[in-house]
């Protein structure tokens, strides 16, 4: 398939990268010239089978491309929309919030097929020199599923193309996501800069911080304009996650005026405890499910994921997560 990949940071370059290995013929572009450079070095001196381009100007990285893959950050899009005005092939996007990119897509570009995609794999580091072709094995893939409004055929090619790269498609609309990763990715950035500011003062506390703080303060060191353009951007859900957080720090927090703190905070802590030790969920059963958008969205709401694409029998091979007490 021809790809042409906009953006080659992590997740772009990584994709670029893993494409080609896969056999795809690959044209990357980045509006950053050393970017350009660095990536260009890079894809001539992959082995002949994984090499790739990098293109000088964005139209000439889409001129034969079947699929647009675009890996900007939110803030950057609606200038690279203005630039592929006409496009009429398949689109899809690697970006952490679906609703905005969903309705800058309509707006701009009415004539493209899209498909919103999200891979849970980003990392504290950035840039195309952070990318690794093998970045995506294993990890949750997000491809949306808009009922009346995606085609299926389009939203199968991309299921192909991302569980051939050794990822877990899990569909879902822009909204379910949204709301779905405010939860599980953007608080989380929020918590972990919240929690380094408060060591960050305290030169002791610094010293003393060990595996707990490094394991709750990781994302933090993430660019902070790529985190508020993440959280800026699903404004209203992570607003609503955040809420329920602190509700639970504000149950936390009067158990410790309890005469007996440490009964108070047990009941408190006991539920998230089991949470913790049954993720993440690796096992579950073999199912298979027909190519329909209710069927797939289904098994995504039950936490489920497909993991290939049977195109002789029209059904997809997929995992259903075991469940106990009727829950996943």
């Amino acid at each position: 398939m021809d790809v042409a990949v906009i953006g080659l940071g992590l997740i772009g370059g990584s994709l670029a990268q893993a494409l080609a290995t896969g056999g795809h013929a690959v044209v990357g572009f980045d509006a950053d010239p050393a970017t350009r450079g660095t990536a260009r070095t890079a894809a001539a001196q992959a082995p002949a089978r994984a090499r790739w381009q990098v293109a000088g100007r964005l139209r000439d990285a889409i001129a034969h491309a079947e699929l647009v893959a675009l890996a900007v950050p939110l803030p950057a899009l609606p200038p690279v929309l203005t630039e592929l005005t006409g496009y009429d092939g398949l689109v899809t996007d690697v970006t952490s919030v679906k609703g905005p990119i969903r309705e800058l897509l309509r707006q701009q570009l009415p004539t493209a097929a899209y498909v919103g995609g999200h891979p849970m794999a980003g990392k504290e580091t950035s840039g195309f020199a952070a990318a690794d072709p093998d970045l995506f094995t294993g990890c949750a893939w997000v491809l949306c599923l808009e009922p009346r409004e995606t085609a299926l055929p389009d939203w199968l090619t991309l299921a192909r193309l991302v569980t051939a790269l050794g990822a877990r498609v899990v569909p879902a609309t822009s909204a379910e996501h949204d709301r779905a990763v405010a939860a599980a990715s953007h608080v989380p950035h929020l918590l972990a800069a919240a929690l380094t500011t408060a060591v960050a003062g305290d030169p002791l506390a610094a010293a003393l911080a060990a595996g707990s703080f490094r394991d709750g303060t990781r994302v933090a060191a993430t660019r902070p304009e790529l985190i508020a353009a993440m959280c800026g951007g699903n404004a209203t859900a992570v607003g609503t996650a955040l809420d329920g957080v602190l509700k639970t720090l504000a149950e936390l927090r009067a158990a410790l005026d309890e005469p007996d703190p440490a009964t108070a905070l047990r009941p408190l802590l006991a539920p998230a405890s089991a949470a913790r030790a049954a993720w993440p969920v690796a096992t579950g059963t073999a199912v298979e499910v027909p190519w329909h958008a209710d069927a797939l969205l289904e098994l995504g709401r039950a936490g489920g994921w497909v993991t290939g694409v049977d195109d002789e029998r029209r059904v997809l091979r997929a995992v259903r997560p075991e469940t106990v007490g009727g829950r996943p």
